[in-house]
């Protein structure tokens, strides 16, 4: 099996390049990879890096690309291709806005009459999926003239022509770039948008699958891998697999907070069967977190359905104090939010269950990658949120050097990082399988000879639980959830007795589980100690 990766913004966790290297030579030295999120120039324009003016170089406030060959000589760096689009702000753009049929990038950009060269009816305009309300194109002067610019996401992000090519040899300089800055895998941002086909929803298309290939083949003639992001109906997941390296899962992720939320883990049961192994594990990452990705799309029936979509969000708003439908948006055609905007731990409220997600998503097949605000356990950041109006900030909180050492002292951070560990173990070459035990438990388990790994979870509505355990060299080791406190004390008898005022000692030893009705004694023992109480060593706290 391949390693462990997390996902970060350069600028977002500790500032700059320099402190993430630290953090990879040190107390993140048990992941393998890094992706670094646009680090492009600029990191900070109107989408967070999505909408780069100059795609080929890095943003001088975070390093330059020596950093980044330094990264990668020892863990596998992932950086995004943006194909979708450019910043408008881009000097191919602003060239050809300049010169128009005379600049070099003209065809470039993407027109509504390239699209619609008949001219486009009122069904063909908006039958196109577009993940922002209203029409995918503004009019820009261009050579003197108003043109309509094919804009899928926003204004500012100005849609390529991939058949053009000009846009192929755009493209080609990008991956380039990346290639001699170390990169080893190319994440495709939007292709889902990239080929607008008329006379269909333009979204996961046939014509988008042989682009996928295309794009795909050009990118291995690099020696490097493909990720590709396509947030779609779990059959359109399972098309595109075959024809890349890695896909993300985002499946998982909502059927674990179905599980947690209703105490079942026959949905998780159902995705398992048919889920690809090469799939990129992730939980959390730096849009919302998905919840339609796992539910109905259209006529087509979802691993949930509408209405426990409905009530994933409804515990979510209960668990955020109601601070993530505040920032969770409905687009007009939807009736319910297209993701929550809140970090993982704040909705699911509950470091047990947390845990077990997170430990689900290490022992499935395929390549485990941790956001870094779920790694380092962050609630939402409401403060960002107010500042800037984008929902998505409320889980992109910035991390300063402080308190990435504060976090990392966490026991849940600590946790993840152990399971990063765990994933090294060499159960993980082997045979994977899994097993529903009943309604609400499911067992998880690798096996490569003598050596075993397995999970076994129990979901039960806020009181999940869990138990690790690892075969090697003969010997078993189990790690369980429970929350458990031993105390051993020295305790104090004195009794009237017809001789008078008697003092005795017991050595007791107090076993406590906490429950969600709090501590509870779980078991007692006591035994005589010396006349004086010495036999016992005096100690401070607890042992946990």
């Amino acid at each position: 099996m391949s390693g462990t990766s997390i996902l970060v913004y350069a600028e977002r966790v500790g500032g700059n390049l320099g402190e993430i290297e630290k953090l990879l030579a040190g107390p993140l030295a048990d992941f393998d990879g890094i992706h670094v999120l646009p680090f492009f120039h600029p990191y900070d324009g109107d989408d967070a890096g999505f909408d780069p003016i100059d795609h080929t170089i890095v943003d001088p406030r975070l390093g330059d690309w020596t950093d980044f060959k330094r990264i990668s000589a020892t863990h596998e760096l992932t950086a995004d291709l943006i194909v979708n689009h450019a910043s408008y702000l881009s000097p191919e753009f602003k060239d050809w806005q300049e010169k128009g049929a005379a600049s070099e990038y003209d065809g470039m950009f993407l027109t509504f009459d390239v699209v619609f060269p008949n001219g486009g009816t009122e069904e063909g305009i908006t039958s196109f999926y577009r993940p922002r309300p209203g029409m995918p194109f503004t009019a820009y002067e261009v050579g003197g003239k108003r043109r309509l610019v094919w804009t899928t996401f926003m204004p500012s992000q100005v849609d390529i022509d991939i058949n053009h090519d000009a846009g192929k040899a755009y493209l080609v300089r990008i991956l380039e770039a990346l290639k001699s800055g170390g990169v080893k895998v190319v994440r495709l941002d939007a292709v889902g948008y990239a080929v607008k086909t008329p006379g269909t929803d333009s979204f996961m298309t046939k014509e988008t699958l042989e682009f996928v290939k295309e794009i795909s083949d050009l990118i291995h003639s690099y020696d490097m891998r493909v990720l590709v992001e396509v947030h779609a109906h779990y059959t359109q997941q399972l098309d595109i697999a075959p024809l890349v390296d890695l896909i993300y899962d985002f499946q998982t992720a909502p059927l674990l907070l179905h599980s947690l939320f209703t105490g079942t883990v026959d949905r998780l049961g159902d995705w398992f069967k048919i889920r690809p192994n090469n799939c990129l594990n992730v939980l959390d990452t730096h849009d919302g977190y998905g919840v339609i990705d796992g539910g109905p799309i259209g006529e087509r029936p979802g691993l949930i359905t509408q209405d426990e979509m409905a009530n994933i969000f409804a515990v979510a708003e209960k668990n955020t104090d109601g601070h993530s439908a505040i920032a969770s948006v409905i687009p007009q055609w939807f009736t319910l939010p297209h993701q929550i905007n809140a970090t993982l731990p704040n909705i699911v409220k509950n470091d047990t269950g947390y845990v077990i997600m997170r430990a689900v998503q290490f022992f499935l097949p395929g390549e485990p990658q941790v956001y870094y605000v779920g790694l380092f356990n962050g609630m939402d950041d409401r403060d960002l949120f107010e500042r800037s109006g984008q929902g998505r900030d409320t889980n992109r909180h910035n991390y300063t050097p402080a308190e990435i050492q504060e976090a990392l002292k966490q026991p849940v951070t600590q946790a993840i990082i152990a399971l990063a560990r765990v994933r090294k173990h060499a159960a993980f070459e082997g045979e994977f399988s899994w097993g529903i035990i009943d309604a609400e438990t499911m067992r998880l388990e690798w096996t490569n000879g003598e050596n075993k790994l397995s999970l076994e979870f129990k979901t039960t509505v806020d009181a999940p639980s869990f138990v690790v355990e690892a075969t090697a060299d003969g010997g078993v080791r189990r790690f369980t959830s429970m929350d458990c406190a031993v105390h051993q004390l020295t305790e104090r008898i004195t009794a009237q007795t017809p001789e008078g005022t008697q003092t005795g000692f017991v050595l007791a030893t107090n076993v406590y589980l906490k429950t969600v009705q709090g501590w509870r004694l779980l078991a007692h023992h006591a035994s005589p100690a010396a006349a004086d109480g010495a036999t016992v060593e005096s100690r401070q706290g607890t042992l946990h």
